[in-house]
């Protein structure tokens, strides 16, 4: 079998189209959908089943997954560390981290490893624990925010503390010019805007606690429209407090007294042999800040 295959339904997976993939690898869609074809003659049982809005993976497309992820990591790596043996070049450290965690806490760790030595990819808690367990990645920064982090034998979870949360308001809002901690229900009447399931489960249990249910009236595609609409007037939003040091200029963070927590934790694979070094270098920076 050609992992050329292989890899091209790995992205179709990942991307949910043939389209998306076709254009993410270069191909033209029909090629995309000749090398699927192929595969599942080779294999012999549909792997991805078509939907009005895209492709998804059969029962037997989902356990092929997770061995191809293995198959195409470890030969990526084998071409990689022959490379590397050949010219002399030491290995690049692949790191994840949550779009917060990106914004400084993992930054701020990789001064301690020298320049051009890792690479930084962005996703979801989950998306990264699982590019971790496949090899993909060496260490993800990831956090416990809803649905939470399942229990995963393939990794290790170093905790690195808590995160917590804060209100970003505009700069003409009231709270925007107070000195102490405000109260979450001082926000109970705001119209809110979120930009995923779990900031929002995040902000719905802590407001029920403080005694009123948010109006979330307003959805976002990521962090920075989030802060976009808050920064128009339009809403405010609940934000990691590691988001902070990274905010655009014409919001403000306020502090809340009964703020939501999230844990934030370093993974790493479980296998019997010892980190490299420099996961371990990289791991002590995260602790130690």
């Amino acid at each position: 079998m050609s992992l050329t295959g292989w890899r091209t339904y790995l992205a179709v997976c990942r991307l949910g189209s043939l389209s998306a993939a076709a254009a993410e690898l270069g191909y033209t869609q029909s090629a995309v959908s000749r090398q699927l074809a192929t595969l599942e003659r080779e294999i012999g049982t549909p792997l991805v089943e078509r939907r009005a809005r895209g492709v998804v993976p059969t029962p037997a497309g989902e356990t092929f997954a997770q061995h191809a992820r293995l198959v195409v990591t470890a030969a990526d790596r084998a071409v990689r560390a022959a490379r590397e043996a050949g010219t002399g070049t030491p290995a690049l450290l692949a790191v994840g981290a949550t779009p917060s965690a990106s914004a400084g806490l993992v930054p701020a760790a990789l001064r301690t490893l020298p320049a051009d030595s890792w690479t930084l990819t962005t996703g979801l808690s989950a998306v990264l624990e699982e590019q971790v367990a496949a090899g993909e990645l060496d260490l993800a920064v990831v956090t416990d925010a809803p649905p939470g982090l399942a229990p995963d034998p393939r990794l290790v979870r170093h905790p690195l503390g808590e995160d917590v949360m804060r209100v970003v308001v505009p700069v003409a809002h009231p709270a925007a010019g107070t000195a102490t901690p405000a109260e979450l229900a001082d926000f109970a009447t705001a119209t809110w805007v979120e930009d995923n399931e779990g900031s929002a489960a995040l902000l719905r249990s802590a407001a029920a606690r403080a005694g009123f249910e948010p109006r979330v009236d307003l959805t976002a595609a990521d962090l920075a429209g989030k802060t976009a609409l808050v920064a128009a007037g339009h809403a405010v939003a609940l934000v990691p407090g590691l988001l902070v040091p990274a905010l655009r200029r014409d919001v403000v963070a306020v502090e809340v007294r009964d703020a939501p927590r999230r844990g934030i934790f370093a993974a790493v694979a479980a296998t019997p042999d010892p980190p490299a070094a420099a996961v371990r270098r990289l791991l002590a920076a995260l602790v130690s800040g």
